[in-house]
């Protein structure tokens, strides 16, 4: 099954280095592709030119939606 593509800004970590997906690039890419986050679901998060797969994960703490990457995992993405 194809991983699901979602906009993130790499800028909007939390003091655990996860992503918050919260912003209104992903919020809008959530909603066209009609996609629900869950704990333990498998996305690829991207923004221009790079990309990392991610792992959601619900934060109480902050009361939303968060995705775990590894840092040092995010690639380049070449456009041809």
């Amino acid at each position: 099954m194809k991983k699901s593509r979602v906009f993130v800004d790499f800028h909007n970590a939390d003091s655990k280095g996860r992503l918050r997906l919260n912003c209104a690039g992903t919020l809008a890419d959530l909603a066209c592709q009609k996609i629900t986050l869950r704990n333990s679901q498998h996305i690829v998060l991207y923004s221009e030119e790079l990309e990392v797969d991610g792992i959601v994960q619900y934060s109480n703490e902050e009361d939303l939606w968060v995705a775990i990457i590894d840092w040092n995992a995010i690639r380049e993405v070449v456009t041809i």
